[in-house]
This record gives structure tokens, C-alpha cells and sequence, in this order.
């Protein structure tokens, strides 16, 4: 890890980067947490609605659970370097999601 101050992506608006500045090295952990989440949901919510206006007919699973919408897709999240599948779709305004089981169930 260099000693200097990692350079920040042109990209970045500058009164980001200023207020950035400001923070501890505890709340820009928790800052880059949320940021992760918050694109991971806008991305999903993309996913959902790219989806909604697809008409193919997509083949049922076999191990939808009852509580779950045919409509529902099946998403891979990141927890504790572990991750997990999970079922997701939109209902309403909202993107709702349920647990089906870990990606790698050896660990």
C-alpha cells in the first residue's frame, strides 16, 4: 500500500471527492458498503426491468417455492466472501428477494 493518497477517478464529482476528505477511515468503510449495495440494487432493478418488457416465455424451475412469483429470477450476492443465490423480483416499486441456498455448498 503506497503512503500517498490514492488518486481519485476523474469521474468522481469534485464536491464528492471533498467531502470524501472529510470522513474517517470508519465512515468511509461504511460509505463504500452502502455504495456497493446501492449498485448492486440499481443494477438488479435494471435487471428486473430489462426483463419485464422481455416477452419470451422463460421455462419454469423445478424448485421455485410456493411463496415465490414465476416472474422471479435468480441473483448472486456477496456476504462475508461467501456467496449465495437468491431469488428476486419486483413487486410494485420494490425488489424483493429470498434465500434459496449457497453457490458453493461444499463450503
Amino acid at each position: 500500500m503506497s503512503y500517498e493518497p490514492p488518486t481519485p477517478p476523474q469521474e468522481l464529482p469534485v464536491d464528492v471527492v471533498d467531502t470524501l476528505d472529510d470522513y474517517s477511515p470508519e465512515l468511509l468503510r461504511h460509505v463504500a458498503r452502502y455504495t456497493m449495495d446501492l449498485a448492486e440494487y440499481r443494477e438488479r432493478k435494471a435487471r428486473l426491468a430489462e426483463n419485464e418488457g422481455n416477452n419470451q416465455i422463460e421455462e419454469q424451475p423445478e424448485d421455485l417455492p410456493d411463496d415465490v412469483p414465476s416472474k422471479a429470477t435468480i441473483t448472486v450476492k456477496e456476504i462475508n466472501d461467501n456467496r449465495y443465490y437468491y431469488w428476486q423480483w419486483r413487486d410494485g416499486e420494490k425488489i424483493r428477494s429470498k434465500y434459496k441456498g449457497p453457490v458453493d455448498p461444499e463450503k
